[in-house]
């Protein structure tokens, strides 16, 4: 079974057997996969609306529609049909109508993404919003007369001294489009920092939060101002939220003066007719994803406390919003909860929480107290949403040999039921291995766990070689979830044994675990790495002699720290890595990361600085090494992979500098992606293959 029920109050997740195994599950295998995403649970109760992308190799894309699912039974139905990007489903309070977002082209030829809706068989598809600078986000207020969702816009189409609730400018956002377009001088002038996040260099305009009202059309500009309001983020809980009366909005923001530094957001609430906002947490940590209670008198998110560290320890908090006062809930979880949602008594929280590669899910009194587990096994469960009176729960779940399928539970127990088999057929067609798990004794007293994917028709009588895959964070984890970037079961379909280490660093084992990277980058997470190899090394089934090891972002680090440190392995893939921390301090986007994790910037702290770059050690550099980057990575700029490659070459180390133009941190154009595998598979295979 493979989730374990220990809590009748609620449900017991799903067991859908492993089906038979028949060939290796390569790259061409990972593409045929349906990537189910964000359901939405109908507000009566009888449909899911999610998404669905799937990739299009010769086409070199991927399209996304939107599909619903019947709670009781049925087979799913496709609902959108135009457009490469349909995302985003959010239901009308009536259960009549979705509203989503779409890049089709509408009435007027615009090609910009904006909010659609359509009725819940699909039929009556028009849209909604047709604003020049576009929209994005949508969300429908309870009463079904409100929408919100973000848009770019031009803050200076707006008063500098409004307050929320400016009406928004078409006629000015147009025409400082067309002034941008129609400009032959491109140049970029800044005079502060965090001018480029990700991928994209920061322009002229600034996402901002807008209403608009679905019987007049009137749109209006709740967040006004030089700033992102709501900030960017990259997953995490929802930004904003409607008041169960539709007469307010609790959003977040961050109203420091050094975003590039801040690691801190807070929430405020707006009425939705407008006025100024009322900034509800003072907290110098990040404080996110505002969910109101069924009855409207709490207000639950999730919050920091460290200011300037991002992975700070995520706890539930409720606010009293009649008083103001905040109780914090999952203090002595020392856990990172994840997602969460309201009972519809408003009484209690139900939630997830990352633990041992796991997300299991949980529930807590809304007033404080016990946490008591619903289900936990090796699975992640995600979007969890109830019908109504709490009689069944709808969720998204997936592992480590499976990707995501929306499922059911009911009050009565038993496991959950798959609503969504779309990837049953293509499963059955190919060999999927289960994770294992590995436990050592790792530096100062600690357990290092290890997750472990064996080859398709495993002979334990065999001797494999072995890849090692290092997360990236570094305050990152490994476990029971489905990887399209690195995807474990496609290197163990190549003939290895697939070691996936959770080192000192990771998340899901307790803060002070995951704080014992901090400052010390090279050091136990390092000393935990090594003694994960030599146990690996003992197994009866595992070639000491053929281990290679692969790794991203800080799993690059790693893999350049490895490259000075030992010449235990056969052959290294540094992708998008850390070679430098003082060039990288200087031309990360996120300047909070190196000032928190190395106490200041390289001229405040420059021994420790010089420590821990892996530029330091060069002269013993002797391991054959990959190096992969994209172009466009402003995370860790591609000058850190080229420097690598040039110390490699100047080292006479075997070497080979792979770089994608196109690409950001990570590589997800389709027929991208399909060349990196390829190319990291060919390289390890050069040096591992062959039995020295």
């Amino acid at each position: 079974m493979r989730t374990a029920i220990l809590c009748g109050l609620l449900l017991g997740l799903g067991c859908l057997t492993q089906l038979a195994a028949k060939t290796p599950f390569t790259y061409d295998a990972l593409a045929k996969i349906a990537r189910i995403d964000d359901p939405q649970l109908s507000p009566d109760g009888k449909l899911i609306a999610f998404t669905v992308q799937t990739v299009d190799l010769p086409a070199n894309n991927k399209p996304t529609q939107i599909f619903v699912v019947p709670v009781d039974s049925g087979p799913p139905l496709r609902l959108t049909t135009e457009g490469m990007s349909n995302t985003r489903p959010r239901w009308s309070p009536d259960s009549k109508r979705i509203f989503y977002i779409s890049d089709r082209a509408n009435t007027s030829g615009s090609s910009n993404t904006q909010v659609w809706s359509m009725g819940a068989d699909g039929s009556d598809q028009r849209a909604v919003t047709n604003l020049p600078t576009g929209a994005d986000g949508v969300t429908v207020s309870p009463d079904g007369g409100l929408i919100i969702f973000t848009s770019d816009v031009y803050p200076g189409c707006s008063p500098s001294n409004a307050v929320a609730g400016i009406d928004y400018d078409a006629a000015c956002n147009k025409a400082n489009l067309d002034k941008d377009a129609e400009s032959k001088m491109h140049a970029r002038v800044y005079t502060n920092l965090l001018y480029r996040h990700w991928t994209q260099y920061q322009g002229s305009r600034r996402r901002h939060l807008l209403i608009q009202t679905l019987s007049a059309g009137k749109v209006r500009d709740l967040t006004p101002g030089p700033n992102d309001t709501p900030p960017f983020s990259l997953g995490g809980p929802e930004p904003y939220a409607f008041s169960p009366d539709s007469v307010q909005i609790a959003y977040v923001a961050n109203g420091d003066t050094d975003l590039s530094t801040s690691t801190n957001s807070d929430i405020y609430l707006v009425p939705a007719a407008g006025g100024a906002p009322k900034q509800l947490t003072g907290n110098k940590g990040g404080d996110e994803g505002p969910l109101f209670s069924p009855d409207g008198k709490l207000l639950a998110f999730r919050t920091q406390t460290r200011a300037g560290y991002e992975s700070d320890l995520w706890r539930l908090a409720v606010m009293d919003l009649q008083t103001n006062a905040i109780t914090s809930l999952t203090d002595s979880l020392d856990r990172w909860v994840e997602s969460y949602t309201w009972s519809a008594d408003s009484k209690r929280l139900f939630f997830t929480m990352d633990d041992h590669g796991t997300q299991p899910l949980m529930m807590i009194a809304a007033n404080g107290g016990g946490v008591r587990t619903i289900a936990q096994g090796p699975t992640s469960v995600s979007s969890m949403q109830f019908t109504p009176g709490d009689k069944v729960l709808v969720y998204a779940e997936q592992s480590g040999s499976r990707p995501v399928e929306i499922f059911k539970a009911t009050s009565k127990g038993g496991s959950g039921v798959a609503l969504t088999h779309m990837n049953d057929d293509i499963l059955a067609s190919y060999q999927l291995t289960p994770l294992e798990r590995l436990s050592t004794d790792g530096p100062e007293l600690s357990k290092v766990e290890s997750f472990i994917v064996k080859p398709p028709d495993f002979d334990p009588a065999k001797k494999y070689p072995v890849l090692f895959l290092i997360h990236g964070g570094p305050q990152g984890d490994w476990g029971e979830s489905w990887s399209y970037r690195w995807n474990a079961q496609v290197f163990a379909a190549a003939g290895y044994v697939v070691v996936m280490p959770n080192p000192q660093g990771s998340i899901g084992y307790g803060q002070n675990f995951t704080d014992a990277v901090n400052s010390d980058w090279g050091g136990r997470a390092y000393q935990s790495i090594v003694a994960t190899v030599n146990a690996v090394s003992g197994l009866p089934y595992v070639d000491a002699n053929r281990i290679a090891a692969a790794g991203g972002s800080y799993g690059g680090y790693m893999i350049d720290w490895i490259l000075g440190h030992t010449t235990s392995f056969k052959a290294l893939v540094s992708h998008a890595g850390v070679f430098d921390l003082a060039s990288e301090a200087g031309t990360t986007d996120e300047l909070w990361f190196p000032k928190w994790e190395f106490h200041g910037f390289p001229w405040e702290n420059p021994a420790m600085y010089d420590q821990w770059s892996p530029s330091t050690y060069v002269k013993q550099f002797k391991t054959p090494t990959l190096v992969t980057h994209g172009e466009l990575d402003y995370r860790v700029p591609i000058g850190q992979g080229q420097e690598l490659f040039t110390a490699l070459q100047q080292m006479n180390v075997p070497s080979k500098l792979v770089q994608f133009p196109d690409e950001g941190h990570w590589i997800l154009k389709p027929q991208n992606s399909q060349f990196w595998y390829k190319t990291v598979i060919d390289w390890i295979n050069q040096y591992t293959k062959a039995t020295n």
